[in-house]
């Protein structure tokens, strides 16, 4: 089969999971026969075209905005015209697989141009985000979402949470979803033998500190603030042996004020974004990865926690109940109760021979249900099936 996939965005430009899903899902779809051609934006200093893992990418040019939605206009302008330039030189291709809203007007016109079925893939969506729509932007991206849930042959979710999630908030039928998890490649958390892992640590806490940690965006619903609500609960219990390490980019001056506030600021260590190698580093160092979130579709940081064999406490929000199995590959705590986080870091940070039997079931699970092989056979199967089902369709 011939796919092109539409995402906006693909290392070395990385937002958010898609960039993670998107770049380790598709080699594995060419190792099953097929070619993938990938239009993203251009990024920094990365080449407009390379072959990565035998995956074609095309990264185009899209005209400079200080307004975000011009920008994702200009994007749709300039990943439509180069589509189409590739299905008339390249093709004919079997399907399209859009991610998310952004490319989705890319994508509908591809589709209809060209009589090509649409798969889509909704990673999150603005109700979700939001619990509800409250205003003018939020109501125009929920338009955008339910235009490419109405266009798409078949909607791929990444948990059972997010196919009731699509077809609440984005009227799409039952049977239209499948669910298919994200994945994880464990290996990427294997390190040279010159990685000297207590010197390395150093960096970010004392010897005697226990290092607790978050990854991700900083933004209300990944509920950061409620873990430093929790700070002081688990230095109390700990004797103040502990150090909060919070990585990632974007404003964290609220935080900090908090930090402050709590009487808590030198127990915590706000990074700012640091690289992938560096993050797999410092994942093997940490003793207990934390992600508080308030909306989460998936949460793929706790497969990266898992192939770290570091221990996660998580909420028991969206679809983190079904990545992480409470008391059994992590701790699930309730969503919004700093109280409840406190009491699950301290599971994990008192109970040496607990911590180690969590990671191992955590280690074994990824093989189980998150290979990115068995995933992509997965998404194979879906193709097949609308290749199959678009063969019987008279397209007027």
């Amino acid at each position: 089969m011939k796919i092109l996939v539409l995402s906006w965005e693909f290392p070395p430009r990385i937002v958010g999971g898609i960039a993670r899903h998107v770049r380790e899902l598709y080699p594995e779809l060419v190792k099953l026969g097929h070619e993938i051609h990938l239009i993203t934006p251009e990024f920094g200093h990365a080449p407009m075209y390379e072959v990565v893992e035998k995956v074609r990418v095309h990264r185009v040019p899209v005209a400079a905005s200080n307004d975000f939605f011009h920008w994702v206009v200009n994007l749709n302008d300039s990943m439509g015209h180069h589509g189409g330039k590739l299905m008339l030189e390249e093709g004919p291709f079997d399907i399209i697989h859009a991610h998310d809203w952004l490319v989705g007007d890319a994508a509908i016109a591809l589709k209809h141009n060209f009589k090509v079925p649409l798969i889509a893939t909704i990673h999150a969506t603005e109700h979700g985000r939001h619990n509800g729509i409250n205003t003018e932007t939020q109501r125009y991206i929920s338009s955008k979402e339910v235009l490419l849930a109405y266009n798409a042959w078949r909607i791929i979710v990444c948990t059972d949470y997010m196919r009731r999630e699509v077809e609440r908030a984005l009227q799409a039928p039952w049977d239209k979803v499948d669910v298919i998890y994200n994945g994880i490649r464990p290996e990427k958390k294997q390190h040279h033998e010159d990685f000297h892992a207590q010197d390395f640590r150093r960096q970010f806490a004392e010897d005697s500190e226990k290092i607790v940690y978050y990854v991700g965006r900083m933004t209300y619903e990944k509920g950061i603030s409620l873990l430093l609500s929790a700070a002081p609960k688990v230095l109390w219990e700990m004797g103040g042996y502990v150090k909060f390490v919070i990585i990632g980019g974007g404003n964290t001056d609220h935080l900090k004020k908090q930090a402050w506030d709590l009487g808590i600021s030198h127990k915590c260590y706000f990074t700012g974004f640091i690289s992938d190698e560096y993050l797999d580093k410092f994942q093997t160092v940490a003793d207990c990865a934390v992600f508080p979130s308030l909306y989460e579709p998936f949460g793929i940081v706790a497969l990266e926690s898992f192939a770290s064999r570091v221990p996660v406490v998580v909420s028991d929000t969206g679809g983190f109940p079904e990545v992480v199995q409470h008391t059994k590959t992590g701790i699930v705590t309730y969503t919004n109760n700093p109280d409840s986080l406190a009491w699950g870091i301290l599971e994990v940070l008192k109970n040496p021979g607990y911590r180690q039997w969590l990671t191992d079931n955590a280690y074994e699970d990824l093989e189980r249900r998150f290979s990115w092989s068995k995933l992509a056979k997965q998404t194979e199967d879906v193709y097949k099936r609308v290749v199959q089902e678009r063969a019987q369709v008279d397209w007027l």
